[in-house]
């Protein structure tokens, strides 16, 4: 095993461990920006509105599983930071089966409900047999999902980051060549692109699999190990339930965003479609800063260096305030050839409305990068709900006051966009209010 984070300089180890992780995920994005592109060019408005709204809804879905496997990611850590290999076996053999299971029982749900999901997310007459057909076809890569994560999970969890990238650099690859294969060329429209999603998922969740089995031995799951321990499992299903909990609550969130984004019309879905693909690029590698700080903090929590975990904080607050200034000026700047990527130059409407949205999204990135490490650490420390009530506050103050303030007539639409940040901020303030105010008096230091 390698990647201990519990030892050397902190902010090289982050930043080396961190890297990967961001543009792994920016990649991983890239399977539905690929989409956007070919379908908004080759297709259509029409199209890209459906493929626009069948993003936020799978993005909803493969949160589920994400924040499971993020949770028990978390436990391996810990483990990995404790040296207690036979503990961290046993768990990958227990979260494997249980997140196995639930991948299956969603999958049967959502494919049963996939004509009431549609409805209830108030998508328009004119495009709801595109979405049918984008989503039976994309539906079928969810057990793609849960495998490339899970393995992904696990080896991050033990600080290598860069194989799971490999894997990813592959499939991203692969997914491009695809979609213009059956798009472009065979013509196959919107299940063609996704199609060409679902195979690469395949390539990248049973590829790193296998190079899972393989490369790690000490990771394998031997007879001895497969055993239902109720600790280990009441540990995993705390840190999995809680943290699949709050990143389904965050795209719940952002699902009832999109339904009411759906309601002002195809102009304004086509514009979120292409603005919230370059927004989510712009501010993924905070996230998986995030990300790569928790597993830095689960570590040294499980190591119990509680110091070294406080200048960690320290550090990362300063990378992720440094970056956020960096991409915020670029996205404000750039918004208009931005959303010309995706959009055609005769359709000023849509790229006007997309602008409109990017501006005032990008000028708060800094929100989000510090709710990401606040996220992060409290997962780490083994105090997922608090993560919980922090995406409470953010989705929650989103989704009110959006839905207000654009039911203001001279604000519309803007509304919407000025309750993301607003959201951000506010989960901010609770977030380092707790922490000061509460675990620095319970632990009677600074510490993490």
């Amino acid at each position: 095993m390698n990647g201990d984070l519990t030892t050397g300089n902190i902010t090289i180890k982050l930043l080396k461990f961190a890297f990967p992780l961001m543009l792994g995920n920016v990649l991983q994005q890239l399977y539905n920006v690929v989409d956007t592109f070919v379908v908004g060019r080759f297709l259509g408005q029409e199209a890209l509105a459906a493929v626009g709204a069948s993003y936020t809804l799978m993005t909803f879905l493969t949160s589920i599983l994400i924040g499971l496997c993020m949770g028990s990611s978390a436990y391996f850590a810990i483990q990995f930071g404790r040296k207690d290999g036979e503990s961290l076996v046993k768990g990958i053999f227990q979260s494997f089966i249980l997140i196995g299971l639930l991948t299956v029982v969603l999958n049967i749900a959502v494919f049963a409900a996939v004509n009431w999901i549609i409805q209830a997310l108030q998508v328009p007459m004119e495009i709801q047999e595109l979405m049918k057909e984008y989503l039976v076809c994309i539906f079928t890569g969810m057990t793609a999902v849960f495998l490339y994560n899970f393995f992904a999970s696990l080896l991050r969890a033990i600080g290598n980051s860069a194989v799971p990238l490999l894997f990813l650099c592959i499939s991203v690859v692969l997914n491009i060549l695809l979609d213009i294969l059956f798009v472009v060329v065979y013509k196959w429209g919107v299940q063609g692109a996704a199609a060409a999603t679902v195979i690469s998922q395949f390539v990248s969740g049973i590829g790193l699999a296998v190079y899972s089995y393989i490369c790690f031995p000490k990771l394998r799951v031997k007879r001895q190990h497969m055993k239902w321990n109720a600790d280990i499992l009441k540990e995993i299903f705390g840190l999995s339930f809680l943290t699949c909990l709050q990143q389904s609550v965050m795209n719940f969130g952002i699902l009832m965003i999109q339904g009411l984004v759906n309601s002002f019309g195809t102009v304004v879905m086509a514009a979120f479609a292409a603005a919230v693909k370059i927004d989510t690029l712009a501010y993924m590698p905070v996230q998986d800063f995030g990300n790569a700080f928790s597993t830095f903090v689960a570590q040294n929590h499980g190591a119990g260096k509680k110091e070294r975990i406080w200048k960690g904080i320290k550090s990362s607050v300063l990378c992720v305030f440094v970056f956020c200034m960096i991409i915020s000026s670029l996205v404000c700047l750039f918004a208009k050839p931005l959303m010309g990527i995706f959009i055609d130059a005769g359709n000023k409407a849509v790229i006007q409305t997309g602008v409109g949205y990017l501006r005032i999204e990008a000028a708060f990135y800094f929100g989000i990068g510090l709710l990401f490490m606040l996220y992060g650490y409290y997962r780490a420390v083994e105090k997922p709900g608090m993560s919980v009530i922090l995406t409470v506050c953010s989705l929650g103050t989103r989704v009110v006051l959006a839905y207000v303030l654009s039911g203001i007539s001279f604000i519309g639409v803007i509304g919407i966009w000025a309750a993301i940040p607003i959201g951000w901020f506010l989960a901010d303030v609770v977030g380092v209010w707790y922490y000061f105010a509460v675990v620095n008096v319970t632990n009677g230091r600074k510490e993490g």
